[in-house]
Formats: structure tokens, C-alpha cells, sequence
């Protein structure tokens, strides 16, 4: 057995725990546990990815209780592709985070671990009820850290997104109960050949737990209608807080990548690919709103915010289309999504700390003491966001559009994606005006470019040039991925006693 499977999971667990439970160490002991431990994570994320790109499916038994009985953790191509994005995205979230971030609130790093538990236990589950739980985990966690630092515009949003997300964990509670009563088991694989036996009857109800599903899924990965949550909350986080949430929304996608292509999949019977007809103009849609909304934002932060939505989107419409050209697209989008994101957010937060009570509001404030620096981290960021050449949200467009070919959903989405492009650009063209040009002539005093912010969020951005120079190796991954996506005999050897573990 594999055990570096559940390296993810145990690590942020016990770290946290630890500094939760320590919570009288001092601040530079919690930093040291803390980025050690997120640190870590990358080579272990590398690991599984390199022992992923095999080809066998492996699965970790919890106390070797054999599937479809057992707890288990998963590990394919997918899985272990999330797993690197996060432990990327963490790693330079918490360095910019112990630059004094950390100190506003009380917890900080053991939240953060516990939001890390959340979100690579959701990547690995196989099983939908632990999927539930993971959510919860990570939940749980996000509310506290978009709380940190307090403030009234962090508690009204913090409000908002409790309550919302509340009422999803209780749908995810009543589509899994249904489920769980009509197929008898909770591991996926075994509910995906169960659902595809299931009689008119049962597909039915299975039909409504899995739509339920949509809506619990929708929620987390914030398309529409269930995307107004979003906005306030990424721009009232503090920085590295909504930088580390750039990964969220993206969890949500996954869930619907991999239940709607594992259980209500080509294989389902009566019920198979019935998400893809609801997916589509939900796609369409929250990417023309997201580009709106960008265009609309008054501060640098919703603006970003807005942006994530727009990712959100595109992204979806990659799902929906549903070919393996679309999805290696929307895959390879996703990693540069998230990570450019990310990004973005912390040099906002740079610009924000030179502009006094200003912060990020795109209205006429002081000089910025370096503003070719941080105008040069701010337009690569931009350049990359809007997708245009030849960094690598460019690369994720081209192919996404080559992808979706002659056909009448190009007669949508080639006009929505390079609108809403021109749209991004104008929008942070304005932005960078204001922030940059539109400035009076005196400079804050107490303003400064704290240079550990300053290489987080630097080699963050750096990811995305990466990215491009690592696109042929990373688009065969990719394609390698969807391809065992779509290979259901591979998923059924874990319920084989010769199944990978």
C-alpha cells in the first residue's frame, strides 16, 4: 500500500492540531510548523503526481477496509493534478501570510492547515459521504479565515457565506441520504454501476439526488445564480486568504468533473451525462455577468473577484462541452486560473498597503513609492488574466475555442470569450490607470514594499511564464488524464480484490 497517498490529508491534520492545541507557542514556532509543513506538501503533491502519471489507479484503504466496504483515498491523474495546484498556491499564500498578515486574528495557521485538510481530502475522497465531510472541514475553516482581521465589511460577508453555504451542506446531507437509500453504498465506483442498473423507478429519485448534487456543487464553485456570495467575500478577505480561496471555487468544479463523469456519467443508463444540458447556458451565462461585473467594479480587489467568476465560466464551458479536447483545455485553464488569481490578489494587496485608507478603491490616491515595480507585476498579471499572448491564459483560450470547433456552440462562445476578453482588458486597463497614473503628487510616509510580500507574490506570478514554458509536457498529462477519466474499467479494478493499491 502506497502510504505517501495519505500524506495530504495527515499532515495538515496533525499540524494544525498541533498548533491549535499549542496555541501559547510563540508566533515565529507557528510560522516555522506552518510553512514547513505547507512546503512540504509540494514534493509530496510531486510524488503523487509523478507515481499518478503511471497509469494505475491506486487507492489507500483506511484501517484496510477493503472497498466498496471501506473509507477510501484515491489517487489518479486528476486527483493528484489538484493536489500540486493547491500545495503551489499554499505554499506562497502562507510566505506572503507571515509577513504580519497572520497577526490580526488568533489561529491563523492552524486554520490554514485545517482549510488544506479540507480541500486535499476532497480531492482524494472516494467516497461521496466523506466527500461531504471534507467539504464541511474546509468550510468550517474558510469561515474563520475570512473573518480574520475582522472589520464590517469581513462580517457582513462572512454572514452571507455562512448562511448560503449552510443551506448547501444540507442539501449534500439530503442528495447523499437519497442516494446512499436507493444504491446502498456510498463509494462511487460502486454507486456508478448501481445507478447504471437502477430501474425507471429508482432513476427517478436518483435523477433528483444527483440534480440536488448540481445545486450543492454550483454553490461551491460559484456559477449562476449561486455566485453573488462571491464577490464581497474573496475582496473583504485579507490577501493571502483570498488568494488561497482562488482554489475553492475550483473544488466545486471538480466534484461536478468527477461525479457527473464517474456516477452520472456516458454509463449511466437513463441517467447518463444528465448534467451536461443544465451546464452549458449556466456557463454562458456566469461568464458574460462575470465579465459585467468586472467592468462595473469600483474596487481592485472586486474587480479580481469578478474576474474569478469569469474563470468560473470559462471553465464550465469546457465541462459542458464535454469532448476530451474541451476538457484538456479547461484543465490546463484551470491551473493557470487558479494560480494567476492568486497572484493578482497579493500584488493588489501590494498596491492597497501604498495607498492608505485608499487601500484598493479605484479612485484618485497617493503616489505609489514604486510604481514601476509594482506596475510591472500588475500588467504581467493583467496581460495573463485576459488571456492575451503569449502568456499562458492565452494558451488556455486558443485551446479551449480550437476545442469547441464548428460547431453551433462556437457561434456562442467564441463571440462571449473574446468579448468578454476585450472587456477584462479594458477593465483592468482602467484600473491600472487610476492606481498608476491618476495619482496626486505626495507619497504615504508610512507606506512600504515589504520584499517578503513582495517575492510571494513575484513567484506566484512567475507560475504562469512556467506554466507556458512547460506546456507541451503538461497538455500530455493532461490528455493522459481525461483519457483515464473516461476509462471506467480502471475505476472498477478498485472494487477487484486485483484492483491497484
Amino acid at each position: 500500500m502506497n502510504h505517501a497517498l495519505i500524506l495530504p490529508v495527515l499532515l495538515p491534520l496533525f499540524v494544525g492540531s498541533l498548533l491549535l492545541f499549542s496555541a501559547r507557542l510563540s508566533m515565529p514556532l507557528k510560522r516555522l510548523a506552518s510553512v514547513s509543513a505547507t512546503a512540504l506538501l509540494v514534493p509530496v503533491s510531486l510524488y503523487l503526481l509523478l507515481q499518478a502519471d503511471q497509469g494505475a489507479i491506486q487507492f489507500y484503504a483506511l484501517g484496510n477496509w477493503q472497498p466498496p466496504f471501506g473509507i477510501i483515498l484515491v489517487l489518479d491523474r486528476l486527483s493528484a493534478l489538484m493536489l500540486l495546484v493547491t500545495a503551489v498556491l499554499a505554499l506562497f499564500a502562507v510566505l506572503y501570510a507571515m509577513r504580519g498578515d497572520d497577526e490580526r486574528g488568533r489561529n491563523f495557521h492552524a486554520l490554514f492547515q485545517f482549510q488544506l485538510l479540507g480541500i486535499n481530502g476532497a480531492f482524494l475522497t472516494g467516497d461521496l459521504f466523506n466527500l461531504f465531510v471534507f467539504f464541511e472541514i474546509l468550510l468550517i475553516a474558510s469561515y474563520s479565515l475570512l473573518l480574520h482581521g475582522g472589520g464590517k465589511d469581513r462580517v457582513r460577508a462572512g454572514l452571507h457565506y455562512v448562511v448560503l453555504n449552510l443551506v448547501g451542506s444540507a442539501f449534500f446531507l439530503i442528495a447523499v441520504g437519497v442516494l446512499y437509500g436507493i444504491t446502498g453504498t456510498l463509494n462511487m465506483v460502486d454507486m456508478a454501476e448501481r445507478v447504471a442498473a437502477a430501474d425507471h423507478d429508482q432513476a427517478a429519485l436518483i435523477g433528483a439526488a444527483g440534480m440536488l448534487l448540481l445545486v450543492v456543487f454550483g454553490l461551491k464553485a460559484a456559477f449562476l445564480p449561486l455566485y453573488f456570495w462571491l464577490p464581497k467575500a474573496y475582496a473583504a478577505a485579507t490577501a493571502p486568504v483570498a488568494a488561497l480561496f482562488a482554489i475553492m471555487t475550483k473544488v466545486g468544479l471538480y466534484s461536478i468533473l468527477r461525479v457527473y463523469t464517474l456516477i452520472f456519467g456516458d454509463n449511466a443508463g437513463e441517467l447518463a451525462d444528465m448534467a451536461l444540458q443544465w451546464l452549458w447556458p449556466l456557463a454562458l451565462l456566469t461568464l458574460g455577468l462575470g465579465v459585467i461585473g468586472a467592468f462595473a467594479a469600483t474596487s481592485l480587489q472586486g474587480l479580481l473577484a469578478y474576474l474569478v467568476v469569469v474563470s468560473v465560466g470559462t471553465l464550465l464551458a469546457g465541462i459542458a462541452l464535454g469532448t476530451a479536447e474541451a476538457l484538456q483545455a479547461a484543465l490546463f485553464y484551470l491551473i493557470h486560473s487558479t494560480w494567476m488569481a492568486g497572484a493578482l490578489f497579493l500584488i493588489a494587496d501590494l498596491i492597497a498597503r501604498q495607498r492608505g485608507v485608499k487601500g484598493g478603491q479605484l479612485v484618485q490616491g497617493a503616489a505609489l513609492q514604486n510604481p514601476h515595480l509594482l506596475g510591472a507585476l500588475f500588467f504581467v498579471g493583467a496581460i495573463a488574466v485576459t488571456g492575451l499572448p503569449p502568456l499562458s491564459g492565452f494558451l488556455g483560450k486558443l485551446l479551449l475555442l480550437q476545442a469547441v470547433g464548428p460547431s453551433w456552440q462556437g457561434l456562442f462562445l467564441w463571440p462571449l470569450v473574446l468579448i468578454g476578453g476585450l472587456v477584462t482588458l479594458v477593465s483592468l486597463s482602467r484600473a491600472g490607470s487610476t492606481l498608476f497614473w491618476r495619482v496626486g503628487l505626495s507619497q504615504l510616509d508610512s507606506a512600504e514594499l515589504d520584499k517578503g510580500r513582495l517575492l510571494a507574490a513575484t513567484g506566484l506570478l512567475l507560475t504562469g511564464p512556467l506554466l507556458v514554458a512547460l506546456a507541451q509536457p503538461v497538455l500530455t498529462y493532461l490528455a493522459a488524464t481525461v483519457a483515464q477519466l473516461h476509462d471506467l474499467e480502471s475505476y472498477r479494478m478498485i472494487l477487484q480484490s486485483g484492483g491497484a493499491s
